[in-house]
């Protein structure tokens, strides 16, 4: 047994519980499908592609992290040259290799810190 509330099988009844609102479902529809189109419409406008291969994120901070360890390298390199080249000029052998190494490791910290971001906010606090 059916009760009022109930509708029948194949049919749909209205806000008002009558049968037959083919119009209103119809009205509905198409402004669904309108909204769909618009919205489809919005995001085409909006997206930006991804790019193709590989992730941006994964190899900017690859490039970051070649970046910083060539900054640290060279800086150690350079100072142990100049310490290699003090030591055969002033034949004063250990000492400016191992003085400008640990100069060059210092300037090396020093430009990865700048490189990285860090440099620039430990100048501002004045520490």
């Amino acid at each position: 047994m059916s009760g009022p509330e109930e509708a029948p099988r194949g049919g749909k009844r209205g806000p008002d519980g009558a049968e037959g609102s083919r119009s209103e479902d119809t009205e509905l529809s198409a402004r669904l499908e309108q909204l769909n189109a618009s919205l489809s419409q919005v995001r085409a406008k909006t997206e930006v592609p991804a790019p193709k291969g590989r992730d941006t994120s994964s190899s900017s901070g690859m490039a970051l992290a070649f970046r910083l360890g060539a900054e640290f390298v060279s800086g150690v390199l350079v100072g142990s040259l100049i310490g290699y080249g003090l030591d055969r000029l002033l034949s004063i052998t250990p000492w400016g290799l191992i003085v400008f190494t640990l100069v060059g490791f210092g300037a090396g910290v020093m430009n990865m810190l700048r490189a990285s971001g860090e440099g620039r906010n430990r100048s501002k606090n004045g520490t």
